[in-house]
């Protein structure tokens, strides 16, 4: 099994821009695209520039949640204080969470990377916790050695 840690959060709040998911949640490959191409979409446009200056911190979160039963998918940040009503605010629980840290050469191949391990190695083979749903995030923490480096969070319940 991948090297993961079960670590307490305080609950926190991250701001976001978002797309809805459209391939199907077993179509691995057409969700990568898309959210390759929304992250794109984001740069380019300066959604994502705009939504930094809001941020508590440097952390760059890509946040996936079910919302009215529609699979979304959003860039966002730390909130500071509170969120603009432009940015959709994305409650994450205080209590344990699921941590895996890894990189990548790029922040879409590093989250990839990280929500493959989790959802396809450590939460099915887990005994002592289970993700129950609710939001998740692959969070960019920075650059080193040419890679990008971050870790996933994703609340989980103990069994």
């Amino acid at each position: 099994m991948a090297t993961y840690m079960l670590e307490e959060k305080d609950s926190f709040i991250v701001a976001g821009i978002g797309t809805e998911l459209k391939s199907d949640y077993t179509d691995y490959a057409g969700m990568n695209k898309e959210k390759e191409t929304f992250w794109q979409t984001v740069r380019q446009d300066g959604r994502l520039d705009a939504l930094k200056v809001v941020a508590a911190n440097d952390y760059i979160f890509a946040v996936n949640e079910l919302v009215n039963r529609k699979r979304m998918y959003y860039a966002g940040v730390l909130a500071g204080a509170s969120v603009a009503e432009e940015y959709r605010s994305i409650t994450f629980p205080k209590g344990p969470c699921l941590v895996i840290k890894g990189e990548g050469k790029t922040a879409e191949e590093m989250s990839s990377t990280l929500t493959g391990i989790a959802f396809g190695q450590v939460l099915p083979e887990a005994d002592s916790f289970a993700y129950v749903g609710g939001p998740n995030a692959t969070v960019e923490m920075g650059r080193r050695d040419g890679l990008v480096y971050g870790e996933t969070w994703i609340p989980v319940v103990k069994k």
